[in-house]
């Protein structure tokens, strides 16, 4: 069966680092891919032999977008194995990127064509309204807090994992960096007692030992813990009914560094019979990421 990634999403927000990643793990890569040649250039592909294909489609691709959303259902529905990814980024973090790559946006020509003076800003928001189908129906990254070593590590994690059934992943984060725009659901422990306050586990992480044997001592960290666990095993099934592919819960805490990433850990260890199942930390300190 033909294996095939498309990745889409917001300009900016790290297309080019996904597609980089797949190229470097035996993908056959397409960027810019014209909407209407998809369907053509799969079935070429089929004939052809080739078994992994990652393709590259957003609003470069002049008219025609609009298609995409009832063209993957078509796919999806032959014997294809497609994967969508949709990258996104916070509104600051994308005009932070743009000013430092001093490229333009892709829709510049595009909307001064039609007589406007465009904005980097103008351009974002409109190049969010054309994509707002497909980051509603696909899986979502959000790389506004994510280093490109984070990203790829999130991809590769995504295209080896078996698909069926839902993909589910728990995720710490820190309330300080803001929340992630890619969690379906957000609990939240900063009332758990904090180990940032003892000088000897201030450095170390909610994944440490001592840090964890520190925590573990806590009735009200194990209530947590089981509250949440048994919230995600009741609902679990009727997210799995929708039909939907992803289900992000995000653990968050102040730092994103001890409470939350403990708290992922556990709960990680109580679904550990999921048959798909990934673990995130998205704002561990860099020398002890596990990205």
């Amino acid at each position: 069966m033909l294996k095939v990634v498309l990745i889409t999403g917001i300009s900016g927000s790290g297309k080019s680092v996904a597609l980089r990643l797949l190229e470097d793990t035996g993908y056959t890569c397409v960027d810019n891919l014209p909407v209407p040649y998809l369907h053509d250039f799969l079935e070429r592909a089929t004939q052809g032999g080739l078994e992994r294909i990652a393709i590259a489609i957003d609003v470069r691709a002049p008219g025609d977008l609009h298609q995409l959303p009832e063209m993957i259902q078509t796919l999806r529905s032959q014997k294809i194995q497609l994967s969508v990814l949709f990258l996104d980024a916070n509104d600051h973090t994308l005009t932070q990127r743009y000013s430092e790559s001093r490229r333009r946006h892709p829709l510049t020509d595009r909307l001064r064509a039609k007589g406007e003076s465009p904005s980097l800003q103008a351009c974002i928001d409109t190049e969010r309204a054309m994509l707002a189908s497909l980051r509603e129906s696909e899986h979502t990254i959000d790389t506004s807090d994510l280093t490109p070593g984070q990203l790829r590590a999130w991809v590769r994690d995504l295209i080896q994992i078996d698909r069926s059934p839902v993909v589910l992943t728990f995720q710490s984060f820190a309330y300080k960096r803001g929340t992630p725009g890619d969690a379906d659901l957000i609990f939240d422990v900063r009332c758990l007692p904090n180990p940032h306050y003892d000088p000897e586990l201030r450095p170390m992480t909610g994944k440490d030992e001592p840090v964890a044997k520190w925590l573990s001592q806590f009735g009200s960290v194990e209530n947590m813990v089981s509250d949440i666990a048994g919230f995600v095993e009741r609902w679990l099934p009727l997210y799995m009914q929708d039909t939907r592919n992803y289900l992000t819960v995000a653990i968050g805490c102040t730092g994103g560094q001890h409470r939350s990433v403990y708290v992922t850990e556990q709960l990680a260890l109580r679904f550990s019979h999921h048959p798909s199942l990934l673990v995130r930390h998205r704002n561990q300190p860099p020398a002890n990421s596990a990205l």
